[in-house]
């Protein structure tokens, strides 16, 4: 066995291109293993609130050149935006209706469980709903409770129209002045400018029809100053199409809210603003992450492969070259002297 090792070793110390491959076949090995090195790097801890009130129904929106109602939107972009978190962040998913929101989970890994998130994301509808009335301001105090009752930190970032339905008016507008818990989180605006109706659905998802603008007022003699009274509302369809509740985008209402609560907001319209407000948030903390080290050991592998054979192969063109070159090319041309002419005097 001695001898072998030496005759072996004796090889690959005169073998320059059998010690680089054998040296690429070991990187190659190690990074099957999917090594992993700890490294102290930010944790981004994200909770996803959705508005899934009816509103978010309504159309308006665009994704790809197609009209898509705001919910749907919202899943396409949310979609989007957690496909390229990195590794390392967590996700909690969780839906806001009433004047409550509900966790779906606690925060997760994203890598670990993306294929879970996503189809999270995927089957987000109004159907899950536990009242028809949205209650926007109502949203800060339910939101901040539920960020206590979990083990960990985490930046809230709250998806919505901004509709609140009923209207709000001086008895049952929450008062905000002395709320602290919104530092850091995002409030993303989904909707259009231009108005439009919001359809009715059935339990089977079938449009019944279109709320009237009588939906989102108060019902007669009903303060709706208590808790109790939320969800009084009429909730027949409208006659007409001049009896349709015409849905907009409140944005200076959102804007205003997000103030109040000392967040950020942005206008979820433009894709890239929004991946950009996520990454100015500050971090959930800071800790110790593995840092996945397979590829930089597979390139690693790539590129002693191809120095094993290109710089043989690379010096032998240039001696061929070279040999074939006449000697001319290499010899200096004399230069005139500056005293002598051209012609005879």
């Amino acid at each position: 066995m001695r001898v072998f090792l030496t005759r072996f070793f004796s090889y690959i110390r005169h073998r320059r291109d059998a010690a680089l491959l054998a040296t690429a076949f070991l990187l190659l090995i190690a990074a099957a293993f999917k090594p992993t090195l700890p490294v102290p790097r930010n944790i981004y801890s994200y909770m996803f609130v959705v508005d899934i009130s009816q509103s978010m129904n309504t159309k308006g929106m665009f994704w790809h050149g197609n009209e898509v109602s705001r919910l749907e939107y919202t899943k396409y972009m949310l979609h989007d935006v957690v496909s390229t978190l990195p590794c390392g962040s967590r996700v909690s998913v969780s839906v806001f209706a009433g004047f409550t929101v509900a966790a779906l989970y606690t925060p997760i890994e994203v890598c670990g469980n993306y294929a879970a998130i996503q189809d999270t994301i995927a089957n987000l509808e109004w159907r899950m709903a536990w009242s028809g009335n949205s209650r926007v301001r109502e949203s800060a105090d339910a939101i901040s409770r539920l960020l206590r009752s979990i083990d960990e930190p985490a930046q809230v970032v709250f998806f919505t129209d901004g509709e609140e339905a009923p209207h709000l008016h001086a008895f049952n507008t929450k008062d905000l002045t002395n709320f602290q818990g919104g530092s850091g989180w995002l409030i993303v605006g989904v909707g259009s400018e231009n108005p439009n109706p919001i359809p009715k659905l059935d339990e089977s998802n079938r449009v019944i029809g279109y709320w009237s603008a009588e939906n989102f007022t108060m019902q007669p003699g009903i303060a709706q100053i208590s808790q109790q009274n939320f969800g009084n509302r009429d909730d027949n369809v409208a006659s007409g199409n001049d009896d349709r509740y015409q849905s907009k985008l409140d944005e200076e209402y959102l804007k205003q809210f997000s103030k109040e609560i000392n967040a950020d907001y942005v206008n979820g319209e433009d894709i890239q603003s929004v991946k950009r407000a996520l990454n100015n948030l500050k971090p959930a903390k800071r800790d110790i992450s593995p840092m996945q080290i397979d590829w930089i050991l597979a390139i690693i592998a790539g590129i002693v492969i191809i120095s094993a054979y290109t710089p043989q192969r690379l010096f032998q063109l240039i001696r061929r070259l070279s040999a074939r070159m006449p000697d001319s090319i290499f010899k200096k041309k004399p230069q005139a002297s500056s005293g002598t002419s051209s012609k005879a005097s």
